[in-house]
């Protein structure tokens, strides 16, 4: 753990010790099937949540959190200080430089893939293999609150991606994919239908779809109901996509994904369990530098400013912020002025609820080419989002009769990263 630099005086070993006998006192004692017993005091208090912020594409660990400055391939652009003493990033992140006292990094992910779909999908399901929920939908799934009213796990994105999140958990944990900060179309209920009419016409779909079901796999209807639920919650909430003022759009930034960050603030703000956030554009196989320059500029500020306002109203007591890509880039600069696809070492951010912020975990050579120390995948990353929440990671989904679990049994958590 030699490279593991803090801004805070606790000890590490001390730190694992005392959280591994919670989790053990949490099996002993039988506090709920899957919280521990933070997670059952505080959830009574405040719901936890999660924000994942997803850089498609894969950027760039070299222009974001590990510069590697006058270096082979360290690129042309400087590391900064930033407000943590000590951890710098690259220059490019000149905001989220002043906010990264909220923040730790992770230096060392090997994913082993360059693969765009297997590295996508092995960090949202935390195993390479398998058809696995994602974060989100476990989070929706253990987090969510019955007095929750809208979707347990929303992804604004403005393109694409519509997977199956949900996996085996049951279809409303799925996610919900809004297009952009714009509210959804045919929203509204007709202005000639009566409510009344309305309430027949939903008593009358139930019916057929119970006949229906009869005959059929019940998730076809399960997943045809939570699409419909989720509709209605979002009929009943229309105001959500109108609560996007001048001033905060000054703050944001009026471009989508400024605007598309203040809407996952509204959501949070209103109780959603998972808000998902995806800024396309890192795939740069050709002109690095300059789209790397457009791009982070783009997402610097309005994630900075989102991050200060969850600070701001206190929301980071109980919301976890992850900041990842599929992978990273390669190293070696190719012909075009392009990083190619590189999976072998990449960075991720956390901060927000359960998180030791101020840290850096593990680290890559001198030249950036493989991770040195600490090495971790995307399994030990899932298990560290959980956990920070209140989930015990370790235990399992009981899924008609079926016990699997919910992460993968040969990782663990980043123990030395969460409080």
């Amino acid at each position: 753990m030699k490279s593991i630099q803090r801004n805070v005086g606790c000890n590490v070993l001390d730190h694992i010790a005392s959280r591994r006998s919670m989790l053990g006192a949490t099996a002993a004692a039988g506090i709920g099937s899957l919280m521990t017993p933070v997670m059952g005091q505080q959830m009574q208090k405040k719901q936890k949540q999660i924000l994942q912020i997803y850089l498609q594409g894969g950027v760039s660990q070299f222009e974001s959190w590990d510069p590697k400055p006058k270096t082979k391939y360290g690129g042309p652009f400087r590391p900064i200080a930033t407000s943590v003493p000590g951890v710098q990033i690259c220059e490019l992140l000149p905001h989220t430089a002043k906010k990264m006292h909220l923040l730790s990094i992770v230096r060392s992910v090997n994913l082993a893939t360059n693969d765009h779909g297997v590295g996508r999908l092995f960090m949202e399901r935390g195993r390479k293999n398998g058809d696995y929920p994602y974060i989100g939908s476990v989070a929706s799934k253990y987090l969510s609150t019955p007095t929750n009213t809208l979707p347990g796990y929303v992804h604004i994105s403005t393109r694409g991606l519509s997977d199956d999140s949900s996996a085996f958990l049951e279809a409303q944990h799925g996610q919900l994919r809004l297009q952009g900060f714009q509210a959804p179309e045919n929203l509204r209920r007709p202005v000639d239908a009566h409510s009344e009419v309305y309430d027949r016409g939903n008593a009358f779909r139930q019916q057929l779809n119970q006949q229906f079901s009869n005959a059929r796999t019940k998730s076809m209807i399960d997943a045809y109901d939570a699409s419909f639920q989720q509709a209605g919650q979002l009929m009943a909430r229309k105001n959500l996509f109108e609560k996007q003022e001048s001033y905060d759009l000054v703050r944001y930034g009026a471009h989508p994904f400024g605007r598309n960050c203040l809407l996952a603030r509204t959501l949070l703000e209103e109780g959603t369990t998972c808000v998902k956030v995806t800024h396309f554009g890192y795939d740069t196989h050709a002109e690095n530098f300059n789209f790397h320059i457009e791009q982070l500029d783009e997402f610097d500020r309005p994630f900075a400013t989102l991050l200060g306002d969850l600070e701001d109203r206190g929301m980071l007591d109980h919301t976890l912020v992850m900041i990842y890509s599929e992978f990273g880039r390669t190293p070696k600069i190719n012909h075009r002025y392009g990083r190619d696809h590189w999976g072998n070492s990449l960075s991720v951010a956390f901060g927000g609820c359960g998180i030791q912020a101020g840290a850096v975990i593990g680290s890559t050579n001198a030249e950036g080419t493989e991770v040195a120390d600490r090495e971790v995948d995307a399994g030990h990353l899932f298990h560290t989002c959980l956990q920070a929440v209140g989930i015990d990671s370790t235990m399992d989904h009981a899924v008609a009769g079926k016990s699997i679990p919910i992460g993968d049994p040969a990782a663990g958590p980043i123990e030395e990263l969460l409080v």
